[in-house]
């Protein structure tokens, strides 16, 4: 194996063509398929980032020796066990209580939606939205998303795949802002331990809301975004080009 430097990239020429080779340039890059790394021989380390010439399909990387995968090893089928795992788990961390607050007057049990309509009723509009975006709507989003990623994924689809390879990269940025509750829960339950007048404690809908965030990211990073382009008319266009390609030659 040979490495190539982290700075390598693909260039292209800007020679002038010719008027008359135009057309036929223009039709040959038309039906031509995009060059690839794994077309080119050429492997990246998924831990250091090496990319290794002429390297075999689970080699050992020459500098950190991590195996080397063209595409993640059953990627679908752990983004899959995951993502299940995910939406059964996200049910009980809606109607579950994830804070307990116990007083001289009795106790109160909060889920997320309950916690966003005493916000919303008792005026912060503002912290209402927040907790509703980040605690209700993002891990709802995210599961979609992960879901649109495997299914199109796993049937070949090149339905709008620069939207969904968009859809992959917002996901991973905003997975790690998806602890809010369980940052709130567990900051008011380390402050609020008045004995006697105020308690408040976590509840299993918090514990599940965490499983829900977990699992979600790593499903996230189960799933490899390189399989969003391995569509059937990828491939189709790529055999059809070699065996045009082996006729010429």
């Amino acid at each position: 194996m040979r490495l190539f430097p982290r700075s390598f990239r693909f260039r292209r020429t800007r020679e002038p063509v010719p008027a008359d080779e135009a057309h036929h340039l223009h039709d040959h890059d038309h039906d031509a398929p995009v060059a690839t790394a794994a077309s080119l021989g050429l492997l990246a380390c998924p831990h250091c980032a090496a990319v290794w010439q002429n390297a075999e399909e689970g080699d050992a990387c020459g500098r950190c020796g991590t195996h080397l995968h063209t595409r993640k090893p059953q990627s679908l089928t752990r983004t899959w066990a995951f993502l299940i795992a995910a939406c059964i788990m996200y049910i009980p961390a809606n109607l579950l209580p994830v804070m307990i607050t116990r007083t001289l007057f009795g106790a109160q049990y909060d889920t997320i939606l309950s916690g966003v309509i005493y916000f919303w009723v008792s005026g912060a509009y503002g912290l209402a939205a927040i907790v509703f975006i980040a605690s209700f709507l993002v891990p709802l989003f995210k599961l979609a998303v992960l879901f649109l990623l495997v299914v199109t994924a796993q049937r070949g689809s090149s339905w709008r795949q620069h939207e969904r390879a968009k859809l992959y990269h917002i996901i991973e940025i905003i997975g790690r802002w998806s602890m809010l509750d369980v940052f709130v829960v567990s900051l008011l339950t380390g402050l609020v331990q008045i004995q006697g007048f105020a308690v408040i404690t976590a509840g299993v809908g918090i514990a599940a809301f965490g499983s829900v965030v977990v699992l979600t990211m790593l499903a996230s990073l189960s799933f490899d975004p390189k399989l969003t382009w391995d569509s059937k008319e990828a491939q189709a266009v790529q055999e059809s080009f070699e065996n045009r390609e082996e006729q010429a030659a």
